[in-house]
């Protein structure tokens, strides 16, 4: 049997006749930069995450980018966040001239450890990138505590995490902007690259606004310089489509997660570390990631048997050559240099079916038995 990581052939047959009709709606209409489409999804997601304001952008990179430069983040100024997450977050920071502070993660949820952070504050703190790591929140109460109790902002790094939640609230309405990322293999996909940044501060919202068009207000008058950093409207409109059902795929997100769990203890008892939906959370699942001290091994087993499997992430930030500027040295962030030998992401969507996921368990309990 042959199990992908990703399979988004089903999914297109699915909604196929509505993707082709609104595409060709957008091409017959000859509007293909910020229009109707682009301002029903930022309208749409905004409302989904209960705030006042959605601004799409070209990523979930730019998003962040634009993000940090809009609540004030520039050259010398310290964001602290997590090491353990996508390059595209510590990217972000660099690109400004500003200093990433890294901090340790919580070893069970894998996002950044909250009540490590007050420890990293300093008078050059501008901001706290919480990631949203494999679409569980972070504990946002107490990192909102710490921002509050010493006036830094909060960028949601929610690239991950589109529909989940903490304490009933969704991500992107618990920081000062949430950054989301529509690249085809996130829970809402695009069919190529798209973000999208969500804030209720007006002020923060027409920031972006101007900085996502060279910086440009009125059109060809420039006072800030910004990017050329815009939702494409063709890929608008496939989301538009596909965010009718974000929150059913959560729920067979959900579902498939939950079939691991129990087929792995039922066939494998505590062999490996499962995920762990921690209270509080709504977990969506945009990963299923197991923890094995033998991972390598698993990994190149399972690939010998049709199934595919994946690391996020195999080298932490702190470690990256690129960031070597920062100092920090191996040893420093111990739970994440940790996970980073042991994660592995089994294959996870929506249409996966029950007999691949028996499979994939079957095989891994092979493994560990042989």
């Amino acid at each position: 049997m042959r199990v992908p990581m990703l399979d988004l052939s089903e999914q297109y047959q699915v909604l196929r006749e509505d993707i082709i009709k609104t595409m060709d709606e957008v091409m017959s209409s000859s509007r293909f930069i910020l229009g109707d489409n682009v301002k029903q999804l930022e309208a749409d997601v905004a409302s989904y995450s209960n705030v006042n304001h959605g601004i799409g952008v070209a990523s979930g990179s730019d998003a962040l980018l634009l993000s940090l430069q809009a609540v004030g983040v520039g050259k010398g100024d310290e964001v602290i966040t997590s090491s353990f997450t996508f390059f595209a977050t510590v990217g972000a920071i660099a690109r400004l001239g500003a200093v990433p502070v890294f901090v340790d993660i919580d070893p069970i949820s894998y996002n950044i450890d909250a009540h490590k952070i007050e420890a990293v504050v300093t008078e050059k703190t501008k901001a706290i990138i919480p990631v949203h790591l494999y679409g569980q929140a972070a504990e946002m109460d107490k990192i909102r505590e710490v921002a509050d109790q010493h006036n830094v902002a909060i960028v949601e790094d929610a690239a991950q995490a589109i529909g989940a939640t903490y304490d009933g609230k969704k991500v992107g309405e618990l920081g000062d902007t949430a950054c989301f990322s529509f690249f085809p293999t996130k829970n809402l996909g695009a069919y190529g690259d798209g973000g999208m940044v969500i804030t209720n501060s007006e002020d923060v919202a027409e920031k972006i606004r101007v900085l996502r068009v060279h910086g440009s207000k009125p059109k060809y008058y420039h006072h800030v310089l910004g990017y050329n950093s815009r939702l494409d409207e063709l890929q608008a409109a496939v989301l538009n489509v596909k965010f009718k059902h974000l929150d059913s795929w959560s729920s067979l997100r959900r579902e498939k997660a939950a079939n691991y769990t129990q087929l792995i203890k039922e066939q494998l008892g505590d062999v490996i570390t499962t995920p762990v939906e921690l209270d509080k959370r709504y977990h969506v699942f945009h990963q299923y990631t197991i923890r094995t001290d033998r991972r390598e091994e698993l990994q190149a087993f399972l690939k010998e048997n049709g199934i595919d499997s994946m690391v996020y992430y195999p080298k932490p930030l702190h470690l990256q050559p690129v960031f070597e500027e920062y100092g920090y040295k191996k040893g420093d962030l111990p739970e994440t240099e940790k996970a980073a030998e042991e994660v592995l992401s089994l294959p996870m969507f929506p249409e996966l079916k029950l007999e691949q996921q028996k499979y994939v368990v079957e095989k891994m309990k092979d493994f560990f038995t042989k």
